[in-house]
C-alpha cells in the first residue's frame, strides 16, 4: 500500500511540475508582452516610464506600487483600463481583452521587465 501511496505521489508531483514551469513561462511572456504594450499604446505618456507616475505627478498617478495595493485586483485593473475612470480615458476601443490582461500581467510583476529595445509609436528609434 506505501509503494502505491508513494508512486502515486511522485507521478503526481511529475505531472504537477512541468504545468507549474509552463504557466511560469506563460506569466513571464505575458509581463514581457505587457512592457511593450505600456511603450507602445503610449501608457508612459502619463503615467511616465515603466509606471512612476507622470511629470510632478501632474498627468496621472505612478502604478510601480500597484502590486502591493490590494483593492487593485486584476479585475478593478483590466476595467480601469478599458472603461477608463478616475480622469482615466477608456481604452476598449484600442486594447484588446488579451492585451489588457497583459498589461496587467506587466503592471502586478515582482519585478516589472523592460521593453526589448524597438520603435516608439512615432516611428523613431529608441536610444
Amino acid at each position: 500500500m506505501r509503494g502505491m501511496v508513494r508512486s502515486g505521489l511522485v507521478l503526481g508531483l511529475c505531472v504537477v511540475a512541468p504545468a507549474a514551469g509552463a504557466w511560469g513561462k506563460s506569466l513571464k511572456a505575458d509581463e514581457q508582452a505587457g512592457a511593450m504594450l505600456f511603450r507602445e499604446k503610449g501608457c508612459a505618456h502619463c503615467h511616465g516610464v515603466g509606471g512612476v507616475g507622470g511629470v510632478s505627478g501632474k498627468k496621472a498617478p505612478a502604478l510601480a506600487d500597484l502590486r502591493e495595493k490590494k483593492e487593485w485586483t486584476e479585475a478593478k485593473l483590466t476595467g480601469q483600463i478599458l472603461n477608463g475612470g478616475q480622469k482615466m480615458p477608456p481604452f476598449a476601443d484600442s486594447v484588446t481583452d488579451a492585451e489588457a490582461a497583459q498589461l496587467v500581467a506587466y503592471l502586478r510583476a515582482k519585478h516589472r521587465p523592460a521593453p526589448p529595445p524597438g520603435t516608439e509609436p512615432g516611428g523613431a528609434a529608441e536610444q
